[in-house]
């Protein structure tokens, strides 16, 4: 009987210590591995967004997985026209940050956008660029008369190439430099015809040419030539992660998110 009784008391404490060591384990967890268990499981962003903004959004994106864990960006950068078509077409996004009103619109009309779910976030300018060690004496827009090859965006589906055009043809330029233009498929293959001597100048954003230490900018279209240069960013209405779509889309627009964007050269229209 004494002999059962010990058994029963050796196995009731070997229980109770194993409970223990749970309770221990769990309480030595760091802070941020508790409430990582806590949250929900983790979960990875879609963000489609314009060429022009990479460098930007990269430094965003590490401060906002510091902050949250659980959630993964994952960007999908180029032109905006035809990030617009793909999510158009059903391409699995979570968030929209166009270079471009008209093609964020298109996207609102559609159903794929709503308005509350949207905001115009910042705006850019428009500048000529030649290689650092040009010779061709462009000092103006109109002096790409002088220029036997001008690289530009595509019009049809990059925002910057639409606005580049609107701009040589509101100073009379488009019609004598049309012939000797090299279009790129977003802001940023104009910008790598410049660096690499390709052309002999190209119209990009101003953030996109101070990233280059390639390049120098000779000139900055007046706002009077073209459509405002707006940059909208929204939810996608179907996202499969709409909570944590939303955290990002309010991220964005913080202090830190915006500092971040001015330091790259965006203006703040909030």
């Amino acid at each position: 009987m004494m002999k059962k009784f010990n058994l029963l008391f050796f196995t009731l404490m070997l229980f109770v210590l194993a409970l223990s060591g749970c309770s221990t384990k769990e309480q030595t967890k760091k802070p941020e591995e508790q409430k990582l268990t806590a949250s929900e499981k983790k979960v990875e962003l879609t963000v489609s967004a314009a060429a022009s903004l990479q460098e930007a959004l990269t430094d965003i994106k590490a401060d906002f997985e510091k902050e949250h864990p659980n959630v993964t960006l994952n960007f999908n950068f180029g032109a905006s026209g035809a990030l617009q078509q793909q999510i158009s077409q059903g391409a699995p996004v979570d968030l929209f940050f166009s270079a471009a009103e008209d093609k964020f619109q298109k996207l609102v009309q559609e159903g794929l956008i709503e308005k509350k779910s949207g905001i115009n976030l910042v705006g850019n300018d428009l500048v000529l660029v030649v290689p650092k060690d040009s010779k061709k004496g462009m000092k103006t827009f109109e002096d790409l008369t002088k220029a036997d090859k001008v690289s530009i965006g595509t019009p049809e589906s990059v925002p910057a190439g639409q606005y580049g055009k609107e701009t040589l043809e509101k100073l009379n330029v488009w019609k004598s430099v049309e012939g000797n233009v090299v279009y790129g498929k977003d802001v940023r293959q104009v910008l790598t015809y410049v660096e690499t001597d390709n052309v002999d100048a190209g119209i990009v954003y101003k953030t996109d040419a101070l990233t280059s230490q390639k390049v120098k900018i000779v000139a900055t279209a007046m706002e009077n030539t073209h459509d405002p240069i707006i940059y909208p960013v929204g939810v996608i209405k179907n996202s499969t992660h709409p909570k944590e779509a939303q955290l990002f889309y309010d991220y964005l627009q913080n202090d830190q998110s915006m500092k971040t964007l001015e330091k790259y050269g965006f203006k703040d229209l909030k």
